[in-house]
């Protein structure tokens, strides 16, 4: 038995701690937070110290399954790709590439590989039916960024660790430790800005860990922060209190915004969001006078339905006092693989194709996932016959889950690249098992693009690969050489040596690139790495704001760098990056986009509705993650956490017990759930969380199906969206609660 000690980073959630491995004989056998890691200092949550447990569960795939007479059987590699290639040609010769659907979930933007290699997936399918996790989450912040400043992920973070107040929306980092916000330990975080005389605030129907720590907690009607938000913006003009500072020659569109929000004041906003006027007065003056103040909203304020509104505010916000893009304000990290911009471009736009059945608009080149299940259940020509899925449980995460099931069933042939048979890749034709986590190199691609401080790691793999297992990245390279009309056995070498050569190609040839006229073999052939993704992000690096360029910068950055220094390489604070930034025709920021400013009325005609029904909001627990973490035991043991909140008075109202059974409905369907009384939610208001209902035959996560809990989507409505992102409304649903019929 040899024991050793491994670094790497974890890829659970989105604050990229750093761990340090104990690893017996090829298995993870402790876990502990990386006390070295410059940006994580050591911190290590429940779900990172499971990251064994997970890496070894039994019920991981560790071959190919291919579905026969009803049920899956293991094959080969090359058996399953045969079949992939031989469904997907087939179905693409008669019906065209819009008959094939892709949907990408959650985990691809954990993955390196999915990281690098997601996008020329996507382009070789050559389908407009392309469908993400985007559309269940954050997608009205890619779309407000994108209008504001000409990029969806030109999006500014709040500098937690230089502000002095913090505004939190609909956000729980306590628990998350942040989303689109890249910030190990937030609890420390959080804590220090009150240790140094700062102050934080969140807004939220619910008093979640984050609210229980916050020098004031607003409860809030759900989704109706877009009206609390309209109304700061109307005080900040009102009270004389608007400021851009040293923003104000980078900005268009100030006095348009004034005059959009002047019906909004807080006396008119009071009653539909429950916080009084004083309140948002008081909040307003705070912020506005705070020496360095930042806004910061999340799932509560883009899953409603003004979701793309509301995160537009928040910018707005910050933008108004002078807190956009200043230390201790709202800033735009710089993460090592990119490079400065130009300061503008051509802007951003929607709708370029519409969806065939329901008509929805295309954003940033894909479709609202709530429309899968039309697609696939309408016929006609471009109906959706095959689907693709790659890291992704859409059976669960979507709205009116019912429905879409029903549809997954119904489809001529489904692949799905998955280590588990799930609530959705039970229906797969065939599952292509990526490695676990232990066996995969590691750099967040996605996560340092958001992070409060620029850094960078690279974490090798710790283990090496099993025998016949294939590496992430050459699945997606192969469905890729498929899709294009390459044979299943297509040489992997050769795509991704193009791929390298055509972004080399671009560098030499560009007359104001550092590597003009250089050879592009003599270039591949210095880039450092064990794997294709190793070698492709190094070209990244060294061609990025802080790389080598090949030797012409020799403190650069370089894979090389990475490599020898395996804690990470702290590449300073954020600093402003106005108008570089920008990728706008204009050049400015545009704070009141035409987009945005056409949505108001629809914003305007809802201050007037007052539901009666209960409203229906998810949260998130520390041992949980979407439904990937249900099949460790030890973050389902103890304390059930799948249950309906429910407020005291409610609970008396309706005639609820605590510990006993509720049944919810909504329009689209009704579920049973155990009761949990509790002050920590408002009046009027109930909370189920996301990602659990592990109860469908076919699946093979023994864990999950023992704590299945109930699927909170069977109730969210897929008719019900932010017609600017597409959006899902996954919070604020209305419902109706009632005792379950006893047994």
């Amino acid at each position: 038995m040899t024991t050793r000690t491994a670094l790497t980073t974890c890829p659970l959630c989105e604050a990229t701690c750093g761990l340090e491995l104990t690893i017996t004989d090829d298995r993870i056998t402790g876990v502990r937070g990386d006390r070295l890691d410059g940006f994580s200092g050591g911190f290590l949550c429940p779900k990172g110290a499971s990251l064994g447990a997970l890496d070894a569960d039994p019920d991981r795939l560790t071959t190919p399954m291919v579905k026969r007479d009803g049920g899956h059987v293991a094959v080969s590699w090359a058996e399953a790709f045969e079949v992939v290639q031989r469904k997907l040609s087939a179905i693409i010769a008669e019906h065209g590439r819009d008959a094939v659907a892709l949907y990408l979930g959650n985990p691809m933007v954990h993955s390196l590989a999915g990281g690098l290699y997601a996008g020329a997936l996507r382009r070789a399918l050559g389908s407009r039916n392309v469908f993400t996790a985007s559309t269940v989450d954050q997608m009205p912040k890619h779309v407000s960024s994108g209008l504001m400043y000409g990029g969806i992920y030109t999006i500014p973070v709040p500098d937690v660790d230089r502000t002095d107040f913090l505004l939190l929306l609909g956000a729980d980092p306590y628990t998350s430790n942040g989303s689109l916000w890249t910030a190990p330990d937030m609890p420390k975080r959080l804590k220090a800005l009150r240790a140094r005389g700062g102050a934080f605030v969140v807004v939220d129907p619910r008093r979640s860990r984050t609210a229980a720590a916050a020098d004031q907690h607003v409860p809030i009607t759900p989704g109706t922060d877009v009206f609390l938000l309209l109304a700061m913006v109307n005080e900040l003009f009102a009270a004389g209190l608007v400021d851009l500072g040293d923003l104000a020659p980078h900005v268009n569109g100030v006095a348009r915004v004034r005059a959009l929000v002047e019906p909004f004041t807080p006396e008119a906003v009071a009653g539909k969001c429950g916080v009084d006027a004083a309140t948002i007065r008081d909040l307003t003056r705070r912020f506005a006078t705070a020496p360095r103040a930042s806004v910061y909203g999340r799932i509560g304020t883009t899953t409603v339905d003004f979701g793309t509104v509301a995160s537009w505010l928040v910018d707005v916000l910050n933008a108004l006092t002078g807190n956009l893009d200043r230390p201790g304000g709202s800033m735009f990290p710089l993460p090592a693989h990119l490079a400065k911009g130009r300061g503008s471009g051509q802007g951003f736009t929607t709708g370029r194709w519409h969806s065939r059945v329901r008509g929805l608009p295309e954003v940033a080149s894909e479709f609202p996932a709530v429309t899968l299940a039309d697609e696939i259940e309408t016929p006609g020509e471009g109906q959706v016959r095959a689907l693709v899925t790659v890291a992704g449980n859409p059976a669960l995460s979507l709205p009116n889950s019912a429905r879409l099931e029903a549809a997954l069933s119904t489809v001529d042939f489904m692949v799905s690249v998955d280590p588990y048979l799930n609530e959705t890749t039970r229906h797969a034709d065939v599952v292509l098992p990526p490695p676990p986590p232990s066996r995969r190199p590691h750099y967040d691609i996605a996560f340092l693009g958001f992070a409060v401080r620029n850094v960078a790691k690279f974490s090798p793999p710790v283990i090496p690969l099993d025998e016949g297992a294939v590496p992430e990245a050459d699945i997606l390279l192969r469905l890729t050489a498929i899709l294009g009309g390459a044979d299943p056995d297509a040489d992997l070498d050769a795509l991704a040596d193009a791929q390298l050569d055509a972004a080399l190609a671009k560098l030499v040839e560009h007359p104001k690139s550092p590597l003009h006229g250089r050879d592009v073999e003599e270039l591949r052939s210095e880039l450092v790495g064990d794997t294709r993704e190793q070698r492709l992000l190094d070209l990244k690096l060294r061609t990025g704001h802080y790389g080598d360029w090949f030797g012409l910068k020799p403190d650069g950055l370089s894979m090389s760098v990475l490599l020898a220094n395996p804690h990470g390489v702290d590449l300073g604070p954020l600093e402003p990056r106005l108008p570089e930034v920008l990728r706008t025709p204009s050049g400015r920021v545009e704070l009141c986009p035409d987009p945005i400013a056409a949505d108001l009325p629809r914003v305007l005609e809802a201050l007037a509705e007052r539901p009666d029904d209960l409203l229906l909001v998810g949260r998130r627990h520390l041992r949980s993650n979407n439904s990937w973490m249900h099949n460790v035991p030890s973050l389902v043991k103890g304390k059930e956490l799948c249950t309906l909140l429910v407020n005291t008075a409610d609970a008396a109202r309706f005639g609820l017990e605590h510990g006993g059974v509720a049944q919810v409905s909504s329009r689209v369907g009704k579920i049973e759930a155990v009761v949990e009384v509790t002050d920590d939610i408002a009046g009027g208001v109930v909370s189920l969380p996301h990602g659990w209902g592990h109860d469908r035959p076919g699946t093979r996560m023994a864990v999950a199906t023992a704590h299945p809990g109930v699927n909170v989507n069977l109730l969210t409505d897929d008719l019900r969206i932010d017609p600017l992102s597409g959006t899902a409304v996954l919070n604020g649903v209305r419902v109706h609660v009632s005792p379950a019929a006893k047994q």
